[in-house]
């Protein structure tokens, strides 16, 4: 099992080449082609919302066939397209805010997709029809489930969406217990017994959902598996890897990685002070998410810090030595961020919320989705009120061992602090703030704080040219 991430290595981004396909290659033959990105139903997609402009989203694996594509699309619409290649966060997330720095009206998103839900522009998916060996797959099906009565919920990763509803044909009359999961982007309120997560809609038997059920999953390992083995770890999780064509029992380390979000959970106990990394621009709700996060934080009497860096990686918040804990607002396959790697640990909006609010226990499964954490979500928990003579409590680390002081607030209390902090600070003859937060007073006390201004103190000089090239290989560099 693997977690999901979206952190990018510089190196890689700039050795990537990125080769056009063969015309002659089958595989980007204008019947294949057609079929593979269902550029039929693409072009009604974009008559039908009258675009003039339309973005183009590509994974870099699929930029080769993307002007081919927009190509096709523009002669047969008469519409302006414009390609999205890097994304600023995951390339499973809709890149809103670089299709509307083209003024786009529709986006088109290629590829693997999380299906979370984004409000501002209307959004097409095509996520391609990746090869099935649909007999091997159901013969595999059929020795994992030798009983027909056996209750099941068949997944599947969007590129092989295509090849679900032959799979249900094939079982409809000899497993009247199987339910199928049908792929859902639009938000529409669920009906009666319906299950919608993650992009995905199913009706299953609500007296045996989820424990009573088992899950077959029609993928490889990925963030879209790690993501519902970590939500429903009570339930049997098999799955059918189309890529090897073997099948196989999931499930084996998801105690291990339970544990280790329990761990990361108490690391935030401990913490003073918490970094809120902005990880998506695009998900609805994102800006509540984010108010709820420091709301609670700041509840929970530590102090918070509001960062936004687009991809992540272990040296851009290496430069964040005074932040004692990350929590990552991410689309629901992104938020597992696997964080051994960094200098501080990343959490999600769950974990940080279990660890900050005395309400909440934690409920030995992840909560990936954060607006379900939201006022009005099914794991909604209010913050309850704090007696001050409550106020300060004090329990035992389950990592150090050692006591800790936990001061918790009253929301009234709170919004005084917040009046507090934002009217006038009193400075002193140096002009500099005379209160400082704690990430100002680590900054005063480190070595080095970055470069000095020496406003008026720098001579003039003409503007010379400077080097060429990258910087690891610069044009006037000899390498020896």
């Amino acid at each position: 099992m693997t977690s999901a991430g979206f952190s990018s290595d510089g190196a890689d981004v700039i050795q990537r080449e990125l080769i056009p396909p063969d015309p002659d290659d089958p595989v980007i033959a204008d019947e294949s082609l057609e079929e593979t990105y269902d550029i039929l139903r693409t072009i009604d997609f974009i008559k039908e919302k009258a675009a003039k402009k339309v973005a183009l989203q590509f994974p870099d694996d699929l930029l080769g066939c993307s002007v081919t594509i927009a190509k096709k699309l523009e002669d047969a619409t008469g519409a302006k397209i414009y390609i999205l290649g890097d994304t600023s966060y995951g390339s499973c997330c809709v890149d809103e805010v670089a299709a509307e720095h083209v003024g786009a009206e529709a986006l088109v998103h290629y590829g693997r997709a999380c299906l979370s839900p984004c409000r501002r522009l209307p959004v097409f998916y095509v996520f391609g029809r990746k090869a099935v060996n649909v007999d091997l797959c159901s013969e595999a099906f059929r020795d994992l489930f030798p009983a027909r009565d056996a209750p099941v919920v068949v997944f599947g990763d969007v590129v092989y969406d295509h090849i679900l509803g032959e799979l249900e044909t094939r079982f409809a009359a000899v497993y009247p217990r199987v339910v199928f999961c049908k792929v859902s982007w639009l938000e529409e309120a669920p009906s009666g017994g319906e299950v919608c997560k993650f992009g995905r809609r199913f009706c299953p038997d609500p007296g045996l959902w989820p424990d009573g059920y088992s899950v077959f999953y029609v993928g490889g390992e990925g963030a879209t598996l790690s993501n519902l083995l970590l939500t429903w770890p009570r339930c049997s999780f098999f799955s059918f890897n189309p890529v090897t064509n073997e099948s196989r029992r999931e499930g084996v380390h998801v105690n291990r990685a339970l544990m280790k979000r329990f761990y990361l959970i108490e690391k935030a106990r401990d913490a003073q002070v918490v970094g809120i990394l902005v990880g998506t621009l695009g998900v609805s709700d994102y800006l509540s998410a984010l108010s709820h996060l420091k709301s609670i934080i700041h509840r929970a009497g530590k102090k918070s810090y509001m960062l936004s860096m687009g991809k992540l990686n272990p040296a851009k918040l290496a430069n964040f030595p005074e932040v004692d804990i990350f929590v990552l607002v991410a689309c629901p396959e992104n938020s597992l961020l696997d964080s051994s790697d960094f200098y501080r640990p990343i959490v999600t909006p769950d974990e940080m919320e279990v660890a900050c609010n005395p309400a909440r226990e934690w409920g030995g499964r992840c909560i990936t989705d954060f607006r379900e954490l939201l006022p009005g979500g099914p794991a909604h928990v209010e913050f309850p009120e704090i007696d001050p003579e409550d106020a300060e409590r004090a329990d035992v680390s389950l990592i150090t061992g050692e006591m800790r002081s936990l001061r918790f607030s009253s929301a009234v209390a709170q919004a005084s602090e917040e009046a507090e902090r934002a009217s006038l600070v009193p400075r002193n003859s140096n002009t500099a703030v005379a209160e400082l937060g704690p990430a100002a007073s680590f900054l005063s006390s480190r070595s080095w704080q970055g470069l000095d201004k020496a406003l008026g103190e720098t001579p003039v000089v003409k503007a010379t040219e400077g080097r060429r090239g990258i910087a690891i290989a610069y044009e006037d560099e000899v390498n020896g």
